[in-house]
């Protein structure tokens, strides 16, 4: 079972930066999209960016400007470049990766284990 790996999270105070990364544990034969999601205490699991194999990004509204995804192909690698942190960006970040594990396998579904940022002044 392939599983996906996020670092990067941390305490900071607003306005601050931050980049998360997220790779594959072990080998992946393929990864096509790749995104970030976000978890805030009591709510939905949200969209923030995601990246396409070719790596056109999309953003969430709220983090436009602000935050950047990108990915490196080679290394089948997510980062998300967060800058001017605000109190509100407070929450679990999940990576998350549509792939195929092996030469001849399926497309699947895969997320990594999450990873803490909190902005606090």
């Amino acid at each position: 079972q392939v599983q996906f790996v996020e670092s990067g999270g941390g305490l900071v105070q607003p306005g601050a930066s931050l980049r998360l990364s997220c790779a594959p544990a072990g080998s992946i034969f393929k990864v096509y999209r790749m995104a970030w999601y976000r978890q805030a205490p009591g709510k939905e699991r949200d969209l923030v960016a995601e990246i396409s194999t070719f790596g056109v990004p999309k953003y969430q509204d709220s983090v436009k400007d602000r935050f950047t995804i990108s990915r490196d192909n080679a290394k089948n690698t997510v980062y998300l470049q967060m800058n001017s942190l605000k109190v509100e960006d407070t929450a679990v970040y999940f990576c998350n990766a549509e792939a195929v594990a092996q030469y001849g396998s399926g497309l699947s579904e895969y997320w990594g284990q999450g990873t803490q940022v909190t902005v606090s002044s």
